[in-house]
């Protein structure tokens, strides 16, 4: 028995040994900059180098240096490089086309939608959005996308997922617009997110949590696209937002508003919400008073101008066309507002109105309403990053933080539209597009 255990013993051992030399050596890139934003809000560098090691930067240099032996190199000399975007406000379950998502709503089941919901996250990677904020999809779906793409079956950006937002009974996020029959066969009994009271609102979100969400999010407003002639008005009342919101902030997630109207602007910040998506109505009181709260707005303005088009085609219901309307005339001059004011502004399309992988358009409209290239890049890095509570892991290239970079052609601070057309994308040190990669 002895010389059995023995034995056992020397087997093991022999297998330790050969595992440790079946290790992988360290996965190392060399990235050649022609210009390097490593840190947006900060002036660009001229021809720098970024070493990745194991996904991670491990170090960023000026000048083009020469690679260690085994090492990758990519070269992006006649490239501006910068981090990976964050869109804080994507639906992955959503595709941009509404009318052919109605002709075959009957016919496609959850698994066919969790498919389209792959191709649709690989399309914003590809447009160099390496992280993006869900917020709102089948809960259990997203989820599993979410995990898909976090071991790497799935290639996508890292998703912050929220699971379906939160709604009052016929409100925005309930199924409004449908005879009985239909509205039976359609509602999704178990994402359980439609509420009723403060007390009913903390189990929806209680219920949202338990599906997967990492962040929370509830309709403060009636919404353009809900298929209810009920306008833009305050939907959800002061005490079920609190009760959301500090439901989510007890099991250490954000929270987020849907809200138009300046009315449930105004109540979902005096909650403490994180962020408020569209701000669609605001004046000078609310603007002042998300300065005041820290409250980020997330303006989403290609969403606004994708629904107003799609309303005036007959893509949408006719209850959609006056409030898309209402909506785009006023985004503007609430958003010009809120950037004057002072309010953070994080990026953020509503991508899934729009088509995926078009999110960059959003850059554009951010300097129509009076924003600079270098904030709205920033709006989209390190100020996105902030609002998900996450500087410090995401935004900027430097030593230790996750090597999430891009590369464009041209200066994107001369022309914002440059980042439209990304040429380079790696997320978490593996490279996922590129004009050109040169292996040593």
């Amino acid at each position: 028995m002895r010389a059995f255990k023995l034995a056992i013993v020397a087997v093991v051992a022999a297998g330790g040994a050969w595992a440790a030399l079946a290790q992988p050596a360290s996965d190392v890139t060399y990235i050649h900059a022609g210009k390097l934003l490593d840190r947006p809000g900060q002036p660009p560098r001229g021809p720098s180098t970024i070493i990745v090691r194991d996904g991670k930067v491990a170090e960023v240099r000026d000048g083009f240096v020469a690679p260690e032996a085994g090492a990758k190199v990519v070269e992006l000399k006649d490239k501006f490089v910068l981090p990976g975007l964050i869109d804080m406000h994507v639906h992955m379950f959503s595709s941009g086309d509404p009318l052919t998502g109605r002709l075959e709503a009957t016919s496609r089941d959850r698994e066919d939608d969790v498919l389209y919901a792959a191709n649709n996250a690989k399309a914003d990677l590809m447009a160099g959005f390496t992280t993006v904020r869900d917020l709102g999809g089948p809960p259990r779906g997203v989820r599993a996308l979410r995990d898909a793409i976090g071991r790497g079956d799935v290639a996508g950006p890292t998703i912050i997922n929220a699971g379906e937002m939160i709604s009052v009974a016929g409100g925005h996020g309930d199924l409004g617009g449908l005879n009985q029959e239909s509205y039976e066969a359609f509602h999704p009994r178990d994402y359980n997110n439609v509420c009723n009271g403060p007390d009913d609102c903390r189990r929806a979100a209680r219920e949202q949590i338990r599906l997967g969400a990492l962040v929370i999010k509830f309709a403060a407003t009636g919404g353009v696209l809900s298929n209810v002639a009920g306008g833009l008005g305050q939907q959800m009342t002061s005490e079920e937002m609190k009760a959301i919101v500090d439901t989510a902030h007890s099991f250490g997630r954000k929270a987020a508003a849907h809200s138009h109207a300046k009315e449930g602007t105004m109540a979902a910040v005096n909650a403490g919400v994180d962020t408020i998506d569209h701000g669609t109505f605001l004046d000078e009181a609310t603007a002042r008073a998300m300065v005041q709260h820290g409250t980020w707005l997330v303006p989403t303005m290609l969403a606004s101008a994708t629904a107003v088009e799609q309303a005036r085609s007959g893509v949408l219901p006719a209850a959609v066309l006056p409030k898309a309307e209402q909506a785009v005339t006023a985004a503007r001059s609430s958003h010009i507002l809120a950037i004057r004011m002072g309010v953070k502004i994080a990026f953020g399309t509503d991508t899934g109105v729009s088509k995926h992988g078009d999110n960059a358009r959003e850059f554009a409209l951010m300097i129509d309403r009076g924003m600079s290239p270098m904030a709205a890049i920033v709006a989209a890095t390190t100020g996105a990053a902030e609002a998900l509570g996450r500087s410090g892991q995401l935004g900027v290239i430097a030593p230790g933080m996750p090597a999430d970079i891009i590369a464009v052609a041209g200066d994107p601070l001369s022309d914002v539209r440059r980042l439209e057309s990304v040429s380079f994308v790696m997320k978490l040190g593996q490279v996922f597009k590129w004009d050109y990669v040169l292996f040593q």
